[in-house]
């Protein structure tokens, strides 16, 4: 029996572009309206729960798992669905943005078992990127992604290219140019419809699926809404249930007291847990940054060997592999250099993490740039051998509690001065590239992107609330790192930069994202006055 779901009328609100009428068809947009009209009033509650359940941790409501939902954790029966095709081993999953070509070639050619192609953290969300992301993964799919630079450079699609994941936007954005009655379009719907409808039915005819990464969840009720996007999905297009995969990144503290139950959601779908770090200690503090008994030192200071942070991995891979589902571990983001030293340095730090990441149990993990594949498969294969994953290493030895999780203390400290340095040049040196449409940015020795602005920007928020910093000292810096990114960048809008860093790191009050306001106020009105223009 089909669902009946009205048809909603579409508009597009942006200037036609080089083969977007290829992806927006009548067809194609009319699936992503019936997706916005059945599930953008449920969306938009889940989003005011967010805002609720910030106002209860704010004021006092302990942080726990819930017991409303202990007899799915109590459940000893219940597992995820089997590895769909093309997710058995994956060891290596290389991230990074869609909508460059070469970017592209490179990240399927890389040797990595799968490629999340990330339309959130990794793209600043220009109408061209959206769309050309799309462009780019149709055209991959399709197996007609090879071209030639003008500089003669020949990139071609090998015979064995990674597995396609697709990370849409969170459930917290809208896509601007995109309305159903009058209203913009959740960006993750855009996102998720708009490959969906167009590869859905070529990726099961090549031998895969269609398959995506879940970002930002913060609780379960969140995952049963993409499961029941997914269910309506499968059922308008006529491909069979349960086709669909979907891993999600723990990389909110919420969602990290309810792992079991999101994977409980999701379990015909699901394709396993990450762990996400930048935006889990980003989550952290903007859930917890009133009190200061959650005051983190300089970001480089808080590794993955921290017992809150060991806690919240040690649950994830115990969580999966007691559902039957992968674990993945954490992005490296290290650009191998070209000075020798330099980049046996970057990948000596690689191989240690990969290395532990693997000892721990998980099956595989993310690198952001191809010069690492080599070294994560390499840790993998010394654990893992001639087996796709570890599924039967359950670390029953792991007992995680609520205390566990939240217990920061131990490596709780005052910033150096270096660490507020760095955290206010690398936030503007992001906020740059992104207003000029650039997602993923090579700064400092690391592929950086949305997660690590996040990081920097609610760290220095956090320490000016609590007095460990001085405004005075913060502006002083302020100035001085715009002088050298206008020295380094003569290009780059610096009004635009402090405007964007004082709304989001030096109001009273922590916007909850940057991506929303910066969205709005440059990205939209820029291409709006383009389209006008």
């Amino acid at each position: 029996m089909t669902t009946s779901v009205p048809t909603r009328h579409i508009r597009v609100l942006a200037a036609p572009g080089d083969r977007h009428d290829e992806i927006l068809t009548p067809d194609a947009l009319d699936f992503v309206g019936r997706l916005a009209s059945a599930f953008g009033e449920r969306r938009q509650w889940l989003l005011k729960e967010r805002r609720r359940q910030a106002i209860r941790l704010a004021t006092g409501t302990p942080l726990g798992f819930p017991v409303a939902t202990s007899a799915v954790r109590a459940d000893p029966t219940w597992r995820v669905a089997p590895p769909a095709p093309g997710l058995t081993d994956r060891r290596v999953e290389i991230t990074g943005p869609p909508a460059d070509r070469r970017t592209a070639v490179d990240a399927l050619n890389s040797g990595a078992r799968v490629w999340v192609a990330d339309f959130e953290d990794a793209t600043a969300p220009t109408w061209d990127n959206v769309i050309g992301g799309q462009l780019v993964l149709l055209d991959a799919v399709a197996r007609r992604i090879d071209f030639t630079t003008p500089e003669g450079k020949e990139y071609r699609l090998g015979q064995d290219p990674a597995t396609v994941m697709v990370r849409p936007r969170g459930w917290h954005l809208d896509e601007a140019h995109l309305e159903v009655d009058g209203r913009p379009v959740p960006a993750s719907l855009v996102d998720f419809g708009l490959y969906f409808f167009h590869c859905a039915q070529r990726q099961i005819d090549a031998g895969r699926g269609p398959y995506f990464s879940l970002p930002k969840l913060e609780n379960h009720y969140e995952a049963r809404l993409w499961n029941d996007v997914f269910l309506l999905a499968q059922e308008l297009l006529g491909i069979p249930r349960g086709t669909v995969r979907a891993g999600v990144l723990v990389e909110t503290i919420t969602a990290a007291f309810q792992m079991e139950e999101i994977l409980h959601e999701l379990r015909e779908h699901s394709a396993g847990l990450n762990a996400g770090r930048r935006d889990y200690l980003f989550s952290l503090i903007k859930t917890f940054g009133h009190r200061t008994d959650f005051l983190l030192p300089d970001r480089a200071r808080v590794t993955m060997t921290a017992p809150f942070l060991r806690a919240y991995t040690d649950l994830l891979v115990r969580t999966c592999h007691r559902r039957g589902a992968h674990a993945l571990g954490g992005t490296a983001a290290q650009v191998p250099g070209r000075e020798p030293a330099a980049h046996e340095a970057a990948l000596a730090t690689v191989r240690l993490d990969k290395e532990r990441e693997a000892e721990e149990g998980f099956d595989g993990s993310w690198v952001a740039h191809p010069g690492l594949v080599p070294v994560c498969r390499e840790a993998f294969d010394r654990v893992l051998g001639g087996h796709p994953e570890q599924i039967h290493r359950t670390r029953d030895d792991v007992e995680t509690t609520a205390a566990d999780l939240l217990s920061v203390r131990r490596i709780s400290g005052p910033p150096t001065a270096e660490g507020v340095r760095a955290n206010v040049a690398v936030a503007l040196r992001y906020f740059d590239a992104w207003l000029r449409g650039e997602g993923a940015v090579a700064i400092g020795g690391l592929r950086e992107d949305a997660a690590t602005a996040e990081i920097a920007r609610v760290q220095i928020w956090q320490w000016l609330r609590h007095r460990v910093i001085d405004r005075e000292t913060v502006l002083d810096v302020l100035d001085e790192e715009l002088a050298r990114l206008g020295a380094e960048y003569p290009w780059a809008s610096l009004d635009e930069v402090r405007d964007l860093f004082e709304r989001t790191a030096l109001r009273a009050e922590l916007p909850l994202f940057f991506t929303p306001e910066a969205y709005a106020h440059h990205l939209v009105r820029a291409s709006t006055a383009e389209a006008t223009g």
